[in-house]
């Protein structure tokens, strides 16, 4: 799997085809501008002129390079919005992405599913590329306390040419995609390969840092390891079996009562895996409140659209927050993506038991 089909995951994604990767599954959101152009190999100018998805661009391209690829394509966001077995299903992830957030959501789903990931972050003629294995090196531990106090801070590419532009330089180019994409590759095709790195014939880049600057041509490795055993994104789910759903069309009740009977008990309790439901915002000046009815993460955006809230800041509201949903929960009949929670996801029921973890498979 490879996130993000910018400069990066373009170069990253050109090598894994050209080298005859089987099966590619692609992520990102984005679609193709004028400003892509310059260091995005897989985009066209057609591309960039229809608006076209950059998973759908570079997909193209790709079976043009090797039609023998298969190629998976998710328009999604990889952090919330890709379920769980999805990730299971990858050999290796590789981080093609633009901010430490993306990086966290990532290297957490990808702890939870026992899977690889190999990070990749470049500047206009420097970069670096390092391996997260589970048991060995995770990223969350990497950061530190400040670190993870800047998680939240998410600059996308375009923010960021605008802002290099301003200073008189370039946010990134081809060339340190090329450089710091053909290591990447190069890192996840050794971890494809374990008996290689048992047998010490190759040797991962993980616990260590590799770091390109292309000004005065160097190159270094540094260690680049943490692991503590108290992280929260160390827990491993592993399914204890599947409900077939479709996350569009099912509801909180059905859900609750297939995972019911799946499980033996009848009294469970449905748990949000990574964010909220608000049900309604309240304006702690006046008491005005607002119906929002989606999913923590999407509260602000519906402030900033809302004609008689524009301009006012987030923190002036309260916002109801449901984190699990039950019997009493009053939003019965909602679909299960009406609470973010997308298909092929692991979705989590607490029991009196016991506690019960199931993939969301869609019906035939």
């Amino acid at each position: 799997m490879v996130v993000g089909c910018g400069a990066l995951g373009n170069e990253a994604l050109k090598n894994l085809a050209l080298l005859g990767v089987g099966h590619l599954t692609l992520v990102d959101f984005d679609r193709v501008e004028a400003d892509n152009l310059c260091k995005s190999v897989l985009f066209t100018a057609e591309d960039a002129a229809a608006r076209r998805f950059k998973v759908d661009a570079a997909a193209d391209t790709l079976l043009r390079l090797n039609p023998d690829v298969q190629v998976e394509r998710h328009y999604t966001d990889a952090v919330y919005d890709l379920g769980l077995g999805v990730f299971a299903r990858q050999d290796v992830v590789i981080g093609c992405v633009d901010s430490r957030w993306a990086r966290y959501g990532i290297n957490r789903n990808c702890m939870r599913t026992g899977v690889p990931w190999v990070d990749g972050g470049i500047g206009p003629l420097e970069g670096t590329a390092r391996v997260f294995r589970p048991g060995e090196n995770c990223y969350a531990c990497n950061l530190g306390t400040e670190g993870l106090k800047e998680l939240r801070l998410r600059l996308p590419c375009p923010g960021i040419v605008r802002r290099n532009l301003a200073a008189g330089k370039a946010a990134t180019s081809v060339l340190s995609a090329s450089v710091i994409a053909a290591v990447q590759v190069q890192e996840a095709l050794k971890l494809l390969c374990p008996e290689a790195i048992a047998e010490g014939r190759v040797r991962p880049l993980c616990g260590s840092i590799f770091h390109y600057e292309g000004e005065q041509l160097s190159g270094r490795t540094a260690s680049f390891r943490a692991w503590d055993e108290d992280c929260p994104c160390h827990e491993r789910w592993a399914p204890d079996g599947t409900l077939e759903v479709d996350v569009e069309r099912t509801s909180v009740e059905e859900a609750l009562a297939l995972a019911g009977r799946e499980s033996g008990e009848t009294d469970l309790t449905m748990l949000l895996r990574d964010d909220c439901f608000v049900d309604f915002v309240e304006d702690r000046r006046d008491g005005g409140r607002y119906e929002v009815m989606r999913p923590g993460r999407k509260v602000e955006a519906f402030l900033e659209a809302h004609p008689a809230l524009q301009g006012a800041e987030s923190a002036r509201f309260y916002q109801n927050e449901w984190k699990e949903a039950s019997k009493i929960f009053p939003y019965q009949k909602l679909s299960l993506s009406s609470l973010g929670i997308p298909q092929c996801d692991f979705l989590r029921f607490k029991g009196k038991e016991k506690d019960y973890c199931y993939e969301l498979r869609k019906p035939l």
